[in-house]
């Protein structure tokens, strides 16, 4: 222990040890951790497979099989000085979780752009100190892991208890057993992260919450409240609760358990009077015994859960002995009714709902994979703008805060766990764990995740390469199996890329069926299996970079690709894939397709095709010296290092600003929106007299299009257009404007103008004011614009951030995918106009935090951020 921290981890040990005890504590631990990347200098090296029988060991709860006990003798780890309670960590860095280590390096062009070019690999710790107070010694004390990316090993006191090998899955750690009452006691986590892991940036670190709960022995376990809505109409709901109560005391206990719903306000907590108090249920628990209880309660005239009024409920189980509560739980839920249908598609609360939905990665762009609720509220209000109403969370399970938005927020979720079963698809994937951690993950993450009444369906696997052989449907029943037992209330699915999944057996095994990137097979899928419901679990993966536009334009997918950015005409796409207009009308015509699922609503860091680093991908360059150079390259190294450092599928971009196909998709999923948008814009000076085709997206069904006030032509959207399209307007500098109509009458305008030269900065932020709480976040538009006041779509240049006052800038940004500058770092280019800050307050603060940004020669500017 750091002599520094001693007087303040005594005086804490007092204060708490006088403190009373209550039923359930649980609190944020997120804050004032130590971190080091790296073992100690002569460490052995450690492999994630040496920890296996330990950590498996704390996993039994979860297995139907209890696992073989670990060995005896000293665990992986624990002759380590950085797990040891007396190792002084004060010259570790201080910092607060969640925390990804990846995303603070620099890009460097030597990594794959596969995984985002930055140093998420390799191992890394983290310490704390936990004061345990006196009066603890009939409690438990549990640590709450949310993500940990990845292997992570749990050390109390030098005591290696607990951990797990996937960095998605939420988990606990007993502490009870190894934590000295009246004392410090120190906590250390060992994460190691190794190479070909991952098919994308998957981050570093504890970059999800953690959290310490302490209960009574005689408690509610996590995970073991289930609330299920069997029975929903208008004009009454059956909400039936299973609890679980465990007695981890020495000696028997009688109890009564009850279990009342209460409406919930904005947070999920208990609002007014129970709506209809249950009656308390007693038992008696022996030492070491857990039983379950059921509750059935019927409400007349429920508040359902929809996504356009997205009303909750919360149930509260008390556990009492006498008159004294062991336990209380809060538990948030929806009422709602869910349905798939062969026929007809998805229905919710007994109407049909068509599935706009978008596929998401995990990582915040420049926050990298470190969780931050203000961050993903953000993205869900953009895409919520674009007719957005679902996600599928791909390809793994989210983090706990987002199911908390998109049950407030009213989307949608497929929430899904595997991207990998027993065949690899990287050297040291999932596939490693597959045999021994399957079945703990997906019973932690059907647990964790069942009561959000967001979530529609369970997703277990992406592309997994088992789809087209022979031990592919036992795996997947076997998966499907498990499921069912923790939560038979919602059916599964898999994401398929292979056709004959859908024909070969191992459609039976799934309730749902999702086809990636098929649209033209739905048609054959409904026929041969007319009973089984469908949807695109993956759609589209058009490409594009926010601002590009390559000429001449072509309906070719291979062509519009210049300078390592890729046109946004959004008419390129990989060989899988297809434009967005294609899977439109497939679902158009096909009303038993549930919806899509759009790879993908943000770009994300990784996976930058079409300029991936493997140059057998080099036959999608288009023809030209961009090809001839990556054949040379290859040639002579058998590699080419491409700079991009992030996707191009993106609808918005990484800094979260809207490229021209957030319009395509708005007009298509909000009709009843006026809205039209004209893309290229119109500075082109190097064009004049030269064809440079025009697209208009609009909710309308006609439009006519003007160019400094002349018409060039009305045009209508014919059965299966979602575009208009003016292919021979030559360019000339001036204004281009469009009229929509919609049955006739004029329904929306939109206008592009050349530009002056810029002139000057404008900044522009989200929010006003925000939480000085060093968590929530404003996020600055910075635009370049001429003197007019209009934004220079072409500009480029370098800008610089500063802050004055108590408050900070987390990080930069510019959607460029091939900007190699630091997300750290203040100084940035703006890319094709726009710039990104990210400020925070500190925690405390009272003043205002001005943010200023400067360019040579053109105007600043500046906005101020308050604290709420």
């Amino acid at each position: 222990m750091s002599t520094s921290t001693a007087p303040l981890i005594l005086m804490a040990l007092a204060l708490i040890s006088s403190a009373p005890a209550q039923a359930r504590e649980r609190q944020d631990w997120s804050a004032g951790w130590r971190f080091a990347k790296g073992d100690p200098a002569g460490a052995p090296a450690l492999k994630p497979a040496d920890f296996k029988p330990w950590l498996l060991a704390g996993a039994a709860p979860l297995l139907a099989t209890p696992p073989a006990a670990p060995p005896t003798g000293p665990a992986p780890g624990e002759s380590l000085t950085y797990a040891q309670p007396g190792f002084d960590d004060a010259g570790w860095r201080q910092l607060d979780l969640p925390h990804d280590w990846g995303v603070e390096g620099d890009f460097d062009q030597a990594l794959p752009g596969e995984t985002g070019k930055l140093p998420w690999q390799g191992v890394a710790w983290y310490r704390k100190h936990l004061a345990q107070p006196a009066g603890a010694a009939g409690q438990r004390t549990v640590l709450e892991i949310d993500g940990a990316l990845a292997n992570s090993a749990v050390y109390c006191n030098g005591r290696l208890v607990g951990g797990w090998a996937y960095g998605y899955t939420s988990y606990q750690v007993d502490l009870t057993g190894c934590l000295k009452p009246g004392a410090d006691n120190t906590l250390a986590i060992r994460l190691d992260n190794p190479p070909d892991s991952s098919r994308w940036y998957p981050g570093g670190g504890l970059y999800r919450h953690v959290w310490l709960t302490r209960t009574d022995a005689v408690h509610v376990p996590a995970g073991q409240v289930f609330v299920r809505t069997p029975q929903v109409t208008p004009e009454r709901a059956t909400v039936a609760v299973r609890v679980a109560v465990a007695n981890e005391s020495r000696a028997p206990v009688r109890v009564g358990v009850t279990v009342d719903i209460y409406r919930a306000d904005a947070d999920g907590h208990p609002v007014g009077k129970p709506l209809l108090p249950s009656r308390e249920q007693p038992r008696t628990l022996k030492a070491g015994d857990r039983t379950a209880l059921d509750f059935d309660v019927r409400l007349d005239k429920p508040a359902l859960w929809d996504v356009s009024s997205p009303q909750r409920h919360v149930a509260v189980t008390v556990v009492k002995q006498g008159g004294r509560v062991l336990d209380r739980v809060e538990t948030p839920f929806g009422i709602r009714q869910i349905a798939f249908t062969a026929d007809d598609g998805f229905h919710l609360n007994g109407r049909r709902v068509q599935l706009n939905g978008v596929c998401m990665h995990h990582d915040l762009g420049a926050l990298g994979a470190a969780f931050n609720v203000r961050a993903a509220e953000r993205q869900l209000g953009l895409l919520r703008e674009m007719g957005v109403n679902a996600l599928r969370t791909s390809h793994n399970p989210p983090a706990p805060e987002l199911l908390e938005l998109t049950d407030r927020m009213g989307f949608l979720v497929v929430d899904e766990l595997f991207d990998t079963w027993t065949h690899a698809k990287k050297p040291n994937d999932y596939h490693q764990h597959f045999a021994d951690w399957s079945e703990p993950d997906l019973r932690a993450w059907v647990r964790r995740d069942r009561n959000h009444p967001s979530v529609i369906l369970w997703s277990i696997g992406n592309e997994i390469h088992e789809l087209g052989r022979p031990d592919g449907p036992p795996v997947a029943a076997r998966l499907a199996g498990l499921v069912k037992q923790e939560d038979p209330s919602r059916l599964v699915s898999a994401a398929a890329n292979v056709v004959q999944a859908g024909y070969n057996g191992f459609q039976k095994t799934v309730d749902v069926f999702g086809y990636n990137y098929k649209p033209k097979e739905y048609a054959k899928f409904h026929a041969a299996n007319p009973a089984q419901p469908l949807f695109g679990s993956e759609t589209a993966s058009t490409l594009s970079t926010r601002g590009e536009y390559v000429f001449p334009v072509s309906d070719d997918p291979t062509q519009g690709r210049a300078g390592f950015q890729v046109s946004s005409y959004d008419l390129v796409y990989p060989s899988w894939a297809t434009t967005p207009d294609a899977e439109f009308k497939a679902q158009d015509q096909q009303r038993y397709v549930a919806g899509e699922f759009v790879w993908t609503g943000f770009d994300y860091l990784g996976e930058p095709t079409p300029y991936n680093d493997d140059l057998t991908n080099v036959l999608n360059f288009p023809e030209g010296p961009e090809r001839e150079r990556a054949r040379e390259e290859l040639a002579r190294l058998g590699k080419i290092q491409m700079p991009s450092r992030s996707s191009y599928f993106g609808i918005l971009d990484l800094a979260g600003f809207k490229k021209d196909r957030f319009y395509l998709y708005q007009a298509h999923w909000r009709p009843e929106l006026p809205m039209a948008h004209i893309l290229p814009h119109w500075n082109w000076p190097e064009r004049v007299g030269q064809v440079t085709p025009v697209h208009v997206y609009t909710s309308g069904d006609e439009a006519e299009l003007f160019l400094n006030g002349r018409s060039l032509g009305r045009k209508k959207k014919a059965e299966g257009d979602y575009r208009l399209r003016w292919d021979d307007v030559v360019y000339e500098p001036g204004e281009l404007r469009v009229v929509a109509y919609k049955a006739g009458k004029e329904w929306a305008r939109d206008r592009v103008v050349t530009t002056g030269a810029a002139a000057a900065l404008q900044l522009a932020a989200d929010r006003s004011t925000i939480a000085a709480d060093g968590k929530d976040l404003a996020f600055v538009t910075a635009t370049v614009a001429d003197a007019a006041g209009q934004a220079v779509p072409r500009s480029k240049p370098l800008l610089r951030f500063a802050v004055d006052g108590p408050g900070e800038i987390v990080a930069t940004d510019n959607g460029d995918p091939t900007d190699h500058t630091a997300f750290k770092a203040t100084e940035r280019r703006a890319f094709n106009s726009l710039a990104l800050a990210i400020v925070k307050l500190k925690p405390g603060a009272t003043g205002a935090v001005t943010l200023k940004v400067s360019s040579e020669g053109l105007k600043p500017a500046e906005v101020v951020i308050r604290a709420r």
